[in-house]
């Protein structure tokens, strides 16, 4: 049997790992900026991380969610005194697919509603609602297409507006920084407008927190920095820092009833393991200042560079935009300098790097890239 070929890959094969950096099998070591896409937020092989897993592993590995767990309340309980959303509710799942398709449902369980406005560029995950409301046809199956999603124009208020005078919306989902999309900073005017909107209709806010959520941007949530709560923040990615974990926390005004939501895996005990070494190395290294500093840092600098087009992102979620003759600086960067980035189409170069990056590390990382587009 062979692997069903859907991922262009680079031909290197990861041995090792630990904080921002990663080796290969050949013993060479590379600098990683991108995070296996975000997703390690403490940094790789993280002590307190192993330590929990492996704690929790020698215990029990696995159990359902027809039995009680205390490491689940322990984790919501947490997670709402760092988030400092400590009036929500949690629901766990395994990924941001299935947390922005849970979300979605909810809404329209709350409402009666069909319609959800998402937005270009827009990238919400690969399940079927959650793909229907990801803005590239390509990756849509006829099987996921949908009559109940309207795209909208990036920030544009009037289209907001028509749109709700002319639909019965049941949610709005948007990311605070839309990732795959380039790095496009959503504007505080523009999710203040969201929220006033879904107010007065009684339209649920979906804050999509998958990737630039759980301190990425210097804040907890990206969408925080508008100065207004969401109805719903879907999470993953840096939640387990490796570990396949996803969530959606919950207004108070929203009633559970038994059924409306399930998962098999979601929220097992390693899972809660992961999410609470997570949460807790985040608190006590003071990593969401860290990454507000760093990132800062990073974005000053880059900005001096006169080849850049655009440098657009908060905290350590950061989107060079290069100029189309630059175009091959990336592909450098992890050939000649042994760095790992994204990439967004056509030629934004994302860094999504640990939360715990140094300033030694940016360095190595600036020098590296002045050495190639000088």
């Amino acid at each position: 049997m062979k692997l069903f070929d859907v991922y262009p890959v680079n031909d290197i094969v990861i041995d090792k790992a630990a904080g921002s950096n990663v080796w290969d099998d050949k013993g060479t070591e590379y600098l990683d900026l991108y995070g296996g896409h975000a997703v390690i937020s403490v940094g790789h092989t993280h002590p307190h991380y192993v330590k929990r897993l492996t704690d929790q592993l020698h215990k029990v590995g696995f159990y359902s969610n027809s039995v009680k767990m205390p490491l689940q309340e322990e984790l919501a309980a947490l997670l709402g005194k760092v988030s400092g959303k400590t009036d929500y509710q949690l629901f766990l799942c395994n990924s941001g697919a299935e947390a922005n398709e849970n979300a979605l449902k909810l809404a329209s369980f709350y409402n009666g509603k069909k319609k959800v406005i998402a937005f270009r560029k827009a990238f919400h995950g690969r399940t079927s609602l959650a793909v229907a409301a990801t803005d590239n046809p390509k990756i849509v199956a006829p099987v996921n297409e949908t009559e109940n999603i309207v795209f909208l124009p990036w920030e544009d208020e009037a289209a907001l507006e028509a749109a709700f005078k002319q639909h019965e919306v049941s949610s709005v989902i948007i990311e605070g920084i839309q990732g795959v999309g380039g790095i496009n900073v959503a504007s505080e005017s523009f999710l203040r407008k969201i929220r006033s909107l879904c107010d007065a209709h009684n339209a649920v806010f979906i804050a999509d927190s998958v990737q630039c959520g759980y301190g990425r941007s210097g804040k907890f949530f990206s969408h925080d920095f508008a100065g207004v709560d969401a109805d719903i923040y879907s999470m993953a990615k840096g939640m387990g820092n490796g570990f396949p974990i996803g969530g959606i926390i919950i207004s108070p005004k929203f009633k559970a009833v038994h059924g409306m939501l399930g998962t098999t895996f979601g929220g097992n005990h390693l899972a809660c393991a992961a999410a609470l070494a997570v949460l807790e190395v985040i608190e006590s290294e003071k990593l969401i200042d860290n990454a507000a500093s760093i990132g800062a840092y990073l974005m000053e600098e880059l900005r001096k560079f006169s080849q850049v087009k655009e440098v657009r992102g908060r905290g350590l979620m950061i989107g060079i935009e290069m100029p189309e003759e630059l175009a091959h600086v990336r592909k450098n960067l992890l050939g000649v300098h042994k760095i790992f980035t994204g990439e967004a189409k056509p030629n934004v170069i994302r860094l999504l790097p640990s939360l715990a990056l140094t300033k030694a590390h940016a360095d190595q990382f600036l020098e590296a890239f002045r050495k190639e587009v000088k």
